[in-house]
């Protein structure tokens, strides 16, 4: 397990923990209220650190190496009826966008959603989970064949945003993330949003119009990531903490605003401590959200959709 930097002292607590128990059993000395204290305070260090995350420890906890990436969420989804689908039909298949058919409690569902890297073989692959435009196209296209055949959608978003290279301007980016907008609000089935991580800029928002859009209790989304903010504003990332707690990107910051439907709690000191609770709930939510949306009319549907999105950015003076 690695540690970010405002975690050690869990991780000093967890090596006192061992040593204790491995001089109980090396000597056999009787080490088990010790134990027992220096357990105690490993629970109250958690909790107290866990419950006092400021709005920067949250993005680092999103990035954390070890928390769960999109094909781990769609493996524990939908096990081995996962069915990837490939290409845009246009130039070429996106690595760093993964879509394909699946079933989840016995319902098919179309999935989408970025993928980042295990290591630097994988991330280069990836291409760090920033999706070209025949990413977009992809998942445009995916998302129009569910339509086709009454399949509802689920988006997985955890990018750093869409890919900013020359070539994928060239190739209209920013075209190929106001199409999918444009389509998705008006899609003819349910569309379920899930932040599982980074939710970032244009990259995040080309698959993450939804019925139901709800983010994990450590994920961030925004239209900018803090450094980038930090380095707009001050013209360095040393402000990246102040920009992350001005931008209000946390989960609790977004359902306060009415951006987001709902915040599926992970477990203590994050999704990666315990996968398999994370997926339970995760699936859960999905669920939940599928069956509020599954008797809808494809008119009430839409019609609703539109009238969310209408909604948000109001406010009174």
């Amino acid at each position: 397990m690695e540690y970010l930097d405002f975690e050690l002292p869990i991780k000093e607590l967890e090596d006192q923990l061992d040593k204790c128990l491995v001089i109980g059993q090396e000597s056999e000395v009787d080490v088990t209220n010790t134990c027992k204290q220096i357990n105690k305070k490993l629970e109250e260090t958690k909790r107290h650190i866990y419950k006092h995350l400021t709005a920067w420890q949250r993005v680092q906890l999103s990035r954390h190496p070890n928390r769960p990436y999109t094909l781990d969420h769609v493996k524990a989804l939908c096990g081995d009826t996962f069915l990837e689908l490939h290409g845009d039909r246009g130039f070429k298949d996106d690595k760093a966008m993964i879509g394909g058919l699946g079933k989840i409690c016995g319902q098919s569902f179309m999935i989408i959603g970025q993928q980042k890297g295990y290591n630097t073989k994988t991330r280069q692959y990836r291409n760090f989970g920033m999706a070209n435009p025949e990413g977009y196209r992809k998942a445009l296209r995916l998302m129009k064949m569910a339509e086709k055949f009454g399949i509802p959608v689920l988006s997985l978003i955890d990018t750093p945003g869409a890919f900013p290279g020359i070539e994928a301007e060239e190739r209209g980016q920013g075209e190929a993330i106001a199409r999918n907008i444009f389509e998705m609000v008006r899609l003819k089935v349910p569309i379920i949003v899930v932040i599982v991580g980074e939710g970032a800029s244009g990259g995040a928002l080309g698959i993450g119009v939804g019925d139901r859009v709800y983010m994990m209790e450590n994920t961030w989304y925004s239209v900018i990531s803090p450094e980038s903010c930090s380095s707009i504003l001050w013209k360095s990332w040393d402000y990246k903490e102040q920009a992350a707690e001005a931008l209000k990107l946390t989960s609790a910051d977004m359902k306060k605003q009415k951006l987001v439907d709902d915040i599926i709690p992970e477990p203590l000191g994050g999704a990666h401590f315990d996968r398999v609770t994370a997926f339970k709930t995760v699936e859960q939510y999905i669920m939940k959200g599928f069956n509020e949306l599954k008797d809808l009319s494809t008119q009430e549907l839409v019609a609703q959709r539109m009238d969310k999105y209408c909604k948000m950015g109001e406010f009174k003076e």
